[in-house]
């Protein structure tokens, strides 16, 4: 038996916004409405369904993995769209980090959850935190 990951709910006070924020942000097929979510697909099938609720946030955090052609796309339009990014989750040093040979970068979207692009898997070249 195999266990993928298939998907999770990400809280939004507009979902069908976050959903196409992401989605554009991150050059994915544009969302789908699916009973009370808005989901956006990565290419390996998993799901991020936004889901409207009226209640605070608490925002989360979502990590994706991209070739190097795709995070230079993304950050073009990270940078175009005048969005702050950093090169840790802390959110205290702007601008890319180079962990494992690779780089990185987190960004907000509209809701406030923090995600992250990286072009190499965490301790892939021997970076250790």
């Amino acid at each position: 038996m195999s266990v993928d990951f298939n998907h999770t709910i990400l809280p939004a006070r507009d979902s069908r916004s976050s959903a196409v924020f992401l989605a554009e942000m991150l050059s994915l097929p544009e969302p789908r409405k699916w009973g009370p979510f808005w989901m956006v697909t990565t290419d390996n099938g998993a799901n991020l369904d936004y889901m409207d609720v009226d209640r605070p946030i608490a925002p989360q955090h979502y990590a994706f993995l991209v070739d190097d052609e795709s995070f230079d796309a993304i950050l073009a339009r990270i940078e175009k769209a005048g969005l702050a990014y950093w090169a840790d989750p802390g959110r205290s040093t702007p601008g890319l980090n180079r962990h494992d040979g690779g780089r990185g970068l987190y960004f907000d979207d509209l809701e406030g959850h923090l995600l992250e692009v990286i072009t190499r898997p965490y301790g892939s070249g021997g970076w250790q935190p």
